[in-house]
Order: structure tokens, then C-alpha cells, then sequence
């Protein structure tokens, strides 16, 4: 398999996974800080067991890789927090939508490192992407809650935005397990000091849905996500993450009983088409999109 190939495979059943990372933060009774400080803590643990038993190495190659996992920890642990709290705030749906902005964000954010101008065929998939969000955006009343939850949203995207800009630019050598072990547990140890549910007071049921978005939810999608921009440019992985709403509104459909507009399918159509349409010229691309 092609590097660029197995990357989309990676990434593909990634944005699953991340569809349903959104459930959680209704699922699970406790605030958002305490639901990311405790599954990047099983995440860590989770990583640390999958390279030891596969005998791969843990320690970073330089004492500056360090600084980059810190800073890299840093702005996940943020990220986490506050997508956490959009969904908690404004619900999954107009949650995630928000979210969702970081694609755009990405675009103009990568060329910075890289020196280059964004692609016109980019932005116009970014404008259709935007769009189609506007679209699965249901009725809703933008309460000062609903608002600040979109607000936390969009700072959430810009969070995530970066974290993908700066791995793929500084921190790309390293594997996905490896990577994720570092960011995981530097927001673990990051926000821990302001945890408000101790794990005493944390019901088993909780603690049954903790242990599944830590290690299915988080571990395995963000490892498989990092792995996959080892073939793949941070803009063509947000466009193609786009997906990720449509897999939240369907999941919350299912599980959380949120019935979603005509204006939804719509959009969904829109982002789907757009995301596909990213892979697909991935494909055709003789070098890949990720070696621009």
C-alpha cells in the first residue's frame, strides 16, 4: 500500500472514532476538564502498555523534541477542554458544527509554516465545507449559553487547527503512539491540579464510559490520526475530517435521539461530497497532496 493511501485509511477510521467522541460529554456526568483530564490519563496508560509490549522506543531523539511534545500537549489539553465544553453548553450538534471551523483555520494557518499561499481549489473547498456546517445548524434558541458554547467551539477549532500545523511541521517523525503518549500525558498532568470530581466520587457507569473514550475514543483515533499526516498535509486531513459532523449528528441520532432538519441532510451532503472529493484527488495525485 502507498504511503499516502494507508495514511487515508488511517485518517478515515480516525474521523469515525472522533464522530463519536462527542457523545461523551453527555454520556459522562462530570465537567469537561474532569472528562479530559481522566481519559488523557487511560490514554497515556493505554500508550505507554502499546509501545512497551511492541519493544518501540519511548524516548524522544533530542532534548528539543521535548520542548515541542510540552508545547504540543499544551494546546491539545486546551483543545480538549473546550470542545468538551461546546458540546456541553450548546449540545453535539451545534457543538461539533462549530467545531468544525478548524478546516478553514487550517488552510490559512499552514502556509504560515510553510511559506506558501494557500490553493485556490483549498479555499473553495473550504468555502463549501463552511457552508454545508451553516446548513446541518438546526433551530435552535442562541441563548447566552448556546452562544458561548459556539464561541468555545470555534477557540476549540483554532486549538486543533495548530496542533496539526505544528506536528506535522516539527513533530511528524515520530509514529502516532508515540506522539499521542507525549500529548496525552503532558494535558493529563497539565489540568489535573483542577479537577472537581474526584475518582472516588466518579459512579462505575462513568467509569465504564471514561475507560471506553479513553482508550477506543482517544488513544487509538489520535494515534491513527497523527500517523496519518506522516502522508498527508494538516489541510487535506481537516478537509477530509469534515466528515466528523455528519458521523456525530447520525450517532446522536441513534443514541441521543436528536432528530436532525432537512437543512442537516443537506449540509451533510455538502460536507461528504467535499471530503470525498479531497480524497479523491489525493489518489490521482501522482506524489500526494501530502507532499506539497
Amino acid at each position: 500500500m502507498q504511503s499516502h493511501n494507508q495514511s487515508l485509511t488511517y485518517l478515515h477510521i480516525a474521523v469515525f472514532l472522533f464522530g463519536g467522541t462527542a457523545l461523551f460529554s453527555k454520556l459522562i456526568g462530570i465537567p469537561a476538564l474532569d472528562i479530559t483530564v481522566y481519559r488523557t490519563a487511560i490514554a497515556a496508560v493505554t500508550l505507554f502498555i502499546l509501545l512497551y509490549i511492541t519493544k518501540k522506543k519511548i524516548r524522544l531523539t533530542c532534548n528539543k523534541d521535548y520542548g515541542i511534545a510540552i508545547l504540543l500537549g499544551v494546546v491539545v489539553g486546551i483543545h480538549w477542554v473546550t470542545y468538551f465544553t461546546s458540546m456541553q453548553m450548546a449540545g453535539v450538534t451545534i457543538g461539533i458544527i462549530a467545531f468544525f471551523t478548524y478546516p478553514v483555520f487550517t488552510i490559512f494557518l499552514e502556509p504560515l509554516f510553510n511559506k506558501t499561499r494557500p490553493k485556490l481549489k483549498d479555499i473553495m473547498l473550504a468555502c463549501v465545507v463552511i457552508f454545508g456546517i451553516f446548513l446541518l445548524i438546526p433551530e435552535a434558541s442562541l441563548g447566552n449559553q448556546v452562544t458561548i458554547g459556539i464561541i468555545t467551539g470555534v477557540i476549540s477549532a483554532v486549538f486543533f487547527a495548530l496542533r496539526n500545523v505544528l506536528h506535522k511541521n516539527y513533530f511528524v517523525h515520530y509514529t502516532g503512539p508515540h506522539t499521542m503518549l507525549y500529548q496525552t500525558l503532558v494535558a493529563c498532568l497539565m489540568l489535573c491540579l483542577f479537577v472537581e470530581v474526584p475518582p472516588t466520587e466518579i459512579t462505575q457507569t462513568d467509569w465504564l464510559l471514561i475507560l471506553l473514550v479513553g482508550v477506543v475514543f482517544t488513544a487509538a483515533p489520535h494515534s491513527l490520526f497523527a500517523s496519518s499526516l506522516q502522508g498527508l498535509s494538516a489541510t487535506t486531513a481537516g478537509l477530509i475530517s469534515c466528515l466528523q459532523p455528519l458521523y456525530g449528528c447520525v450517532l446522536s441520532f441513534i443514541l441521543l435521539s436528536e432528530r436532525p432538519r432537512f437543512t442537516t441532510f443537506i449540509g451533510g451532503f455538502l460536507v461528504v461530497s467535499a471530503a470525498f472529493y479531497e480524497t479523491w484527488s489525493v489518489n490521482k495525485s501522482k506524489k500526494g497532496i501530502g507532499y506539497r
